[in-house]
């Protein structure tokens, strides 16, 4: 048997690899963009910041060190250089992949940060495979920015794994509605009607609010929102506003929420504040063409009848107020228990006194001096 020679025993104990391999390397020298590895090949194994991670940004110098140990996939034997070229995320990939599909098989609630927002949905990573989240799953309800959830780590379920056809889809809302249904049937648990409860204005809408209750919602509705009367919520309220509520009436799911607590309803002391007699002072609310609604206090109108308005004739109580404009009257009627008051400006108008030239008008004419001596005859 001949002898084999040096270079013929060298290429012998140096290992064969072929694309595809995954090998075990030692840093022999990290840059920002680059890390050489030592693999017991006859050429150093390269890996780029691009098969190093999908930031584009990684500085490699913050994640690897001289002496460290790594494995990786080869990508190409030889470079144009006679290198060999690694991949360190696509065996991370081919790892996240096999994670992910544990994950689907077991339905196992990942958590990972959002690396990229899109325009239909987002985009995660777990040990660098990628996971897209539809916009329709993102949420319980529409979302139209999502630019809020960009780097922040958040929880979802894999409901489909397709890796061949890089289709993996991860889904957020499911999470949230069985999270949501469990804090709602908690909440019916201990919750009763007369209970006051604190909540988040959620969305505000021209017949009312949606409070937030922990778990549920509840309708503020626009009659409820205060004694007074109320035209606009949003001047009222905003989305994110803390607000105290009771409970006034509970149907399956749905909740009627108030804020009209009792030791605040203006009629608790009406029968002394707005007695017979009494001179009140308020503002023209709206107006019919019978009379006017005078806004007393909040939650307490009373109406001035056209025909109390002034001692002249009016025709239409628009001709002589305007709503908004502040007068003052005199209580002529009031009913506790309808809530119903009257009042009359003219009741204030004192008598105009009479002239003198007015009180001759009305005397008797005296008779000429001839006219009465001719009737003495």
């Amino acid at each position: 048997m001949s002898e084999l020679s040096f270079d013929e025993m060298l290429e012998e104990s140096i290992k064969t690899i072929r694309n595809g391999d995954v090998v075990d390397g030692s840093v022999i020298s990290v840059k920002p963009d680059e890390i050489v590895l030592n693999i017991g090949y006859k050429s150093d194994g390269i890996i780029t910041r691009s098969e190093y991670t999908n930031d584009s940004n990684l500085d490699l110098t913050t994640v690897v060190s001289e002496g460290d140990n790594m494995e990786a996939m080869v990508v190409k034997v030889n470079d144009s250089e006679g290198q060999v070229i690694l991949s360190y995320k696509r065996l991370a990939q081919e790892k996240g992949n096999k994670r992910l599909e544990e994950a689907f098989e077991n339905h196992e609630v990942l958590t990972a940060k959002v690396i990229q927002v899109l325009n239909g949905g987002l985009s995660v990573v777990v040990d660098e495979a990628r996971v897209f989240i539809p916009a329709s799953l993102v949420s319980d309800s529409y979302e139209k920015d999502l630019t809020k959830y960009k780097d922040q780590e958040i929880e979802f379920v894999i409901t489909e794994f397709n890796p061949r056809k890089r289709r993996i889809i991860g889904d957020r809302k499911q999470l949230l509605v069985a999270k949501k249904a469990k804090m709602q049937e908690e909440l019916l648990g201990r919750i009763k009607v007369g209970d006051v409860i604190d909540g988040t204005v959620k969305n505000v809408t021209n017949f009312g609010a949606f409070v937030d209750l922990g778990g549920i919602d509840g309708l503020l509705h626009i009659s409820e929102m205060s004694w007074g009367r109320v035209d606009n919520p949003g001047k009222l309220f905003k989305n994110g506003d803390q607000v105290k509520v009771f409970i006034k009436d509970i149907n399956d799911k749905k909740i009627a929420l108030s804020m009209k607590f009792e030791d605040s309803n203006p009629w608790n002391d009406a029968s002394s504040k707005f007695a017979v007699g009494n001179t009140v002072h308020g503002k023209v609310a709206r107006m019919t063409d019978f009379g006017a609604f005078i806004e007393l206090a909040p939650g307490v109108d009373a109406l001035l009848h056209v025909s109390q308005i002034s001692k002249d004739h009016v025709d239409k109580p628009s001709d002589v107020l305007s709503v908004g404009q502040e007068i003052d009257a005199k209580i002529v009627e009031f009913r506790e228990s309808d809530h119903k008051i009257s009042l009359s400006m003219k009741a204030l108008i004192p008598d105009e006194p009479e002239t003198e030239a007015a009180a001759e008008a009305e005397a008797p004419a005296e008779a000429p001096a001839e006219e009465a001596v001719a009737t003495e005859e």
